[in-house]
């Protein structure tokens, strides 16, 4: 029996016979609900064994987003880590596309592995030579093997050992249990965020999800440091999910997060905090602010102004009912939040960084025309060089785009 037009037999029905592409990707997607998560990267390599790829790797951003990590595993080559500024899979990390290097050996593919907008790593193999058929398979090999990192990595420490190039204190282990992912790119909004010191933040957090058309986004600070910042921390946020998940306005969020932390932890306990609600359909932002430094508006690449507000007490204080912000955003606005960590810092013992230092850098990275997830990670970076590499205070980014 013979394939017709449009994929079907002569004779009837359309033609179910497995093509070589879905043969590849069956190797992934058959057996991928019972797949212990250490033998990822062994179905992977079987899978791109069909392809004729040699030395293939997965790659994890470290924790401080400095570095590209290479996942042990059964057919995976082994290698250094590589620096994500200064690299071709770092290339393809940051703007999220492939990136092909022409070497003796071959060609050597770099694929971002996305999920949801956000960036897990890179895959990279090499071939004698590609074309457009090796691209597109490659592409949907390397967005399966996002998704089986992601969906594995609640069942495994692996990837949390792989990306971790120093020690990680108790309280930073806490704060990173609590995030949700570090970004996440959509048709209509895009947001990233970043925390300093990666492997010793105790009291900075932020949390996002986004229900329909509507964006939630909070950012909190608690105060102190170590275990007592991390747990008062864990309680804010506890609070703040639970209360957004009954849906109830930003005003109603404040007081039951005020509520909790003052319950817990008594009336000389606090955590700033700052709250949002973006209508991704109109560009509406609605906030909160509770002891925080205004968020910046970024317009045309340049700091527009600060999203000042009504002074609200920081949460545990008991204030009362807060009132809400608003502004319209226009098509490609982006809004930074941050902590006071940032600009508190004194550079080299001296004077603080301050506010002034910060609008300089987000004006020269912004101009560059990078998506939000690169801006976020070159400021916070460039702004703890410029500060002498000191952070005795957590510093906190968090910056969401209107795309309209």
């Amino acid at each position: 029996m013979t394939a017709g037009r449009g994929g079907e037999q002569h004779g009837g029905g359309p033609d179910r016979s497995e093509s070589f592409g879905e043969g590849l990707l069956g190797v992934l997607l058959d057996r991928a609900h019972e797949l212990p998560p250490h033998r990822i990267g062994p179905l992977v390599v079987e899978a791109l064994a069909r392809l004729g790829v040699r030395d293939p790797q997965i790659l994890l951003q470290d924790y401080g987003q400095r570095m590209l990590v290479p996942l042990p595993g059964e057919g995976l080559t082994d290698g250094d880590p590589q620096p994500i500024d200064r690299s071709e899979a770092g290339r393809c990390f940051l703007d999220s596309r492939p990136v092909e290097l022409t070497r003796p050996d071959g060609v050597r593919v770099h694929l971002p592995l996305l999920d949801g907008g956000d960036q897990v790593g890179v895959l990279a193999v090499t071939l004698d030579e590609v074309g457009d058929d090796d691209r597109r398979l490659l592409r949907r090999v390397a967005g399966v093997t996002a998704d089986l990192l992601v969906t594995k990595n609640g069942y495994t420490d692996l990837f949390f050992r792989t990306r971790r190039s120093e020690p990680m204190s108790v309280a930073a282990e806490i704060q990173w249990s609590l995030l949700p992912p570090l970004a996440m790119v959509m048709p209509r909004v895009a947001v990233a965020g970043i925390l300093e010191p990666a492997y010793d933040v105790a009291g900075d957090s932020f949390d996002y999800a986004l229900d329909g058309d509507t964006l939630h986004l909070a950012m909190i600070d608690a105060m102190g440091h170590g275990l007592d910042a991390a747990t008062m921390a864990t309680v804010a946020i506890g609070a703040y999910r639970h209360a957004r998940r009954i849906s109830v306005g930003l005003s109603e969020i404040y007081l039951f997060m005020d509520r909790a932390v003052a319950e817990q932890f008594g009336p000389d306990h606090f955590v700033t905090a700052q709250m949002m609600r973006l209508d991704t359909r109109t560009g509406r932002l609605q906030w909160v602010n509770a002891g925080h430094p205004a968020p910046m508006l970024v317009r045309g690449h340049r700091v527009r102004g600060r999203l000042d507000s009504a002074t609200t007490l920081p949460v545990g204080f008991g204030g009362a009912e807060p009132a809400v912000s608003e502004v319209a955003l226009e098509a490609e606005d982006r809004v930074l939040c941050f902590t006071d960590g940032l600009i508190e810092e004194h550079r080299n013992g001296r004077e603080q960084f301050g506010e002034e230092q910060l609008i300089t850098w987000v004006d020269r990275l912004d101009s560059a025309g990078m998506g939000v997830r690169a801006v976020t990670r070159a400021l916070s970076h460039t702004l703890k060089r410029a500060r002498g590499g000191r952070t005795t205070d957590d510093a906190t980014l968090f910056m969401v785009e209107w795309r309209g």
